[in-house]
């Protein structure tokens, strides 16, 4: 039997991406691969990356955190969706939910039974009918139910948190695994003179680490992927403009038992770009992100802050970026995750998430030392094939608007790819999301950002017309808002559920 496996791994690079990886390839590759991660304390982190998805909870329990204890160790808080404020037309809201719309008491898709009501004159909103919106907006969380039959299981949620703080976490957990650290900054790259692969990195004090596989997480600047393998970068920049951050923390208004605790986070449209705001337990954290193209650095900081719940707990911090992905994010012996692969700015809370999908599918295809180009060719189509649906859907965000700015007329008219504008087109005349394939975001994702910024369909399903004489639908669209009501009357505020179950400790 032959023994090809990789038996010595090298992580370039800590924060959230490299501690993450470290802990999950820690859990999961068999006993005698040693697992090595390079860090430099004088590199910063990007570190703005608080808001996250539903799969995080599968990462985690992946790796066995307990969900409290996580919650409390990283000053975190729960998350049912996201609020879009301003970004159909000004001054307007709606919710993209984490869960369904309602429950489908129909073969017809309940959201073709609300439109025929809309057709009727019925204007309730579309959020009503979503459990997830209906509890956020009065700041009352609590998991949802395990049975399928109650609306109260219609819903699901992920987290806000520290990400400085979860990496803090999972470094204790993978060192506690056997991960070895090395602290040190990376002055030199080795690489094999036949196979161009990378063999060691030198750092400052002269120590060499060696290994046969390298995953590269050392950020925007991709010490491994970009600067030593020259891997192209895939500029997204004319579809999703902006490319400046300013983030900045504040207080609370009223501490966390006031209304600025909220189980959501909020994404509100500006001139040139949109602003975050994500409420963790010990502070709230807020940033700018905007088109340096139509806004400079002074203005784009005078707006932020002048948007903020409480004091700034410090100066704003500017990030700049450039949206897009490495043509391929594994390139010899080497695996980008992270910023490393690419950024995709924070509108719909996907960083984390795409550094997860990338440690999961990277185990999926583990390696052998040989390197095969057959895995590594279906590592980067699938990857490639992800990033570019998860950009389609930040680009809907954008092109559907009627704002009067012009950044935003620009989005308007801009072409777009060509699977995003049959998406578009076949929404707007029937009202049905459709695919080529899986997608990360699902039909309700869709659909709340497709009707909360006006693109509404030009007609509803033709089934419910043939349907209404045995369907109710009036009645059970009803009955669906008065018990989502109900339900969520029944939860405890989103301060009083963690207060009893995952407070962190107050700072002295």
């Amino acid at each position: 039997m032959r023994d090809d496996n990789v038996r010595r791994v090298c992580i370039v690079g800590g924060g959230s991406a490299g501690w993450m990886t470290a802990a999950a390839l820690a859990r999961t590759l068999p006993a005698g691969v040693a697992i090595e991660l390079v860090e430099s304390e004088e590199i910063g982190t990007v570190g703005v990356g608080e808001a996250t998805i539903p799969p995080i909870k599968l990462f985690n329990q992946m790796l066995g955190l307990n969900e409290a204890a996580f919650v409390q160790a990283t000053q975190g808080s729960f998350k049912l969706g996201i609020e879009f404020v301003g970004w159909g037309q000004a001054g307007h809201r709606y919710f993209h939910p984490f869960g369904t719309y309602g429950a489908d008491f129909d073969s017809v898709p309940m959201h073709h039974w609300w439109l025929k009501q809309r057709a009727a004159g019925d204007l309730t909103p579309l959020d009503d009918y979503s459990m997830a919106w209906v509890a956020a907006r009065a700041s009352r969380f609590a998991p949802p139910a395990t049975d399928r039959r109650l609306v109260q299981s219609t819903f699901d949620y992920a987290y806000h948190f520290d990400a400085g703080l979860y990496a803090q976490a999972l470094r204790r957990l993978a060192e506690g695994l056997g991960v070895t650290r090395h602290e040190g900054r990376i002055t030199a790259v080795a690489r094999d003179g036949e196979t161009g692969h990378v063999t060691g990195v030198t750092l400052a004090d002269d120590r060499m680490v060696e290994a046969e596989f390298w995953i590269d997480c050392s950020g925007f600047r991709g010490l491994l992927i970009a600067e030593t393998l020259e891997t192209p970068f895939i500029d997204w920049t004319h579809w999703l403009p902006c490319d400046r951050a300013l983030a900045v923390p504040c207080g609370h208004a009223n501490g966390t038992d006031g209304d600025s605790f909220t189980p959501y986070t909020r994404s509100t449209a500006h001139a040139a770009g949109w602003q975050w705001r994500i409420p963790l337990q010990h502070r709230i954290g807020n940033g700018h992100v905007f088109s340096s193209a139509f806004m400079g650095e002074d203005e784009a900081a005078s707006i932020l802050m002048a948007n903020l719940d409480g004091p700034a707990l410090a100066d704003p911090r500017l990030l700049k970026f450039t949206t897009g992905r490495r043509a391929q994010a594994w390139t010899h012996n080497v695996v980008a995750i992270g910023l490393a692969a690419g950024f995709m700015e924070p509108l719909e809370s996907t960083s984390l998430h795409l550094v997860q999908s990338g440690i999961m599918r990277l185990l999926a295809l583990w390696p052998t030392r040989a390197m095969d180009a057959l895995v590594r060719d279906e590592f980067n189509r699938v990857t490639a094939t992800e990033w570019e649906r998860i950009r389609d859907f930040l680009i809907l965000h954008y092109h559907l608007n009627t704002r009067d700015e012009p950044l935003w007329r620009q989005c308007a008219t801009m072409a777009i790819p060509a699977t995003l504008q049959h998406k578009i087109d076949h929404f707007r005349a029937f009202g049905r999301t459709v695919s080529d394939g899986p997608e990360l975001f699902l039909n309700a994702s869709w659909l709340a950002v497709h009707i909360g910024q006006f693109n509404l369909p030009e007609r509803y399903d033709p089934l419910v017309d043939s349907r209404a004489a045995t369907v109710d639908g009036p009645r059970l669209l009803g009955g669906l808002a008065r018990v989502m009501r109900e339900a969520a009357a029944e939860m405890p505020t989103h301060a009083a559920f963690i207060a009893r179950h995952c407070a962190a400790p107050k700072a002295a």
